[in-house]
Order: structure tokens, then sequence, then C-alpha cells
């Protein structure tokens, strides 16, 4: 979906209401290639213009198939979020927006609002870190292949632990040189 601002100055009195799937699957992929799949992406809102702006109000709902940040494996993330943008011509004063909130402002580039980049955009941002398959979340073993394996944090502090204890053996040798302090 495109506007122009020009375009959007007539939806003074009543907002313009939009309710559609978009396809944005080959640009989100081709943005971030981890994405696996993109199943729907739906988007649902409200588009005004007073004072020389155009507020964009709407709820994104999606569906991302993404690898496991674990094993890899393809998992399926629903995302579901509000946005809201201002989108303001170029020469604009921008002090009456306040810097304080999370008032995000934009200055559309000739005049042509892509409405379907302010989507993929968002979706990108709200992508989780850590994503897990449900096998993951309920505790299944962590991976482990030839040499190699992946420890918790929990593991790895007590293989830490382990490596700090001193071996006996060894524990004599401290007093070889008791003129010198410990500097550890």
């Amino acid at each position: 979906m495109k506007w122009s601002l020009s375009q959007l100055k007539s939806y003074r009195e009543t907002p313009l209401q939009f309710d559609e799937a978009l396809d944005v699957k080959h640009s989100l992929m081709t943005r971030y290639p981890e994405i696996i799949d993109v199943k729907s992406v739906h988007v649902k809102g409200l588009a005004s213009y007073s004072k020389d702006n155009v507020l964009i109000t709407a709820k994104i709902e999606a569906l991302l198939t993404l690898p496991s940040s674990r094993s890899l494996t393809p998992v399926d993330v629903p995302l579901a979020f509000q946005m809201t943008e201002y989108h303001v011509p170029e020469g604009t004063d921008l002090s009456r927006f306040d810097e304080e909130t999370d008032t995000v402002v934009f200055i559309p580039e000739d005049d042509i609002l892509d409405f379907d980049v302010a989507v993929e955009d968002n979706i990108l941002i709200h992508i989780p870190m850590q994503i897990l398959s449900e096998a993951e979340k309920d505790g299944s073993p962590l991976p482990t292949g030839k040499g190699w394996e992946v420890l918790s944090e929990d593991d790895l502090a007590l293989q830490a632990a382990e490596l700090k204890t001193v071996d006996p053996r060894l524990a004599k040798l401290k007093n070889l040189f008791p003129d010198q302090e410990d500097k550890d």
C-alpha cells in the first residue's frame, strides 16, 4: 500500500480505514535472510490527516517461520503488535513532537508513504532474540556433536567452579616462594 501525503489530505474529517493481508514475503526474506517462511501478514488500522501530518495506527499480526536459536529447527513464530507512526512533509517543524515519548516521526521520500515498508520494518524490530521450539522449551536435552556440546548457564558455572579448585598435589607449591604475594 502506497499513499501520497496530498492524497491523504482528503481524510481530515474521517480517517482512512484499512484491513488487508499484505504480501511482503519476498521483501522480508530478502531483507532478513534468516526468515525461512512468511505465512501471513495482516494489518488493520487507520490513517488520518491533521495539522500537516499523517497519523497511522495499525495492529499487525504475522506468522513467520524462523530457525530455533538453539538447534536451528524451523519454528512458527506468531507476532502481534500495535504500531503508531507520524509521517510529515519535508520542512515541517518537528519540535511539536515530544522527544521523550515513543513518538516515531518519518519524512516520506518524494511525498510518498510506503506503508508496506513501514510494516516490514516493524515486523523485523519485533522478531524475538531467542526462539525455541516447544521441545526445547519443555527441557529437551541440549544439542551435542562429535567433540562439542551446548552448555546451559548453570552447567557452565559448575564447570568454571571445578576449574578453580586447586589440585591438592599442587597446593604445596604455593609455599615454595613465601615472600611473593598472592596476585590472583
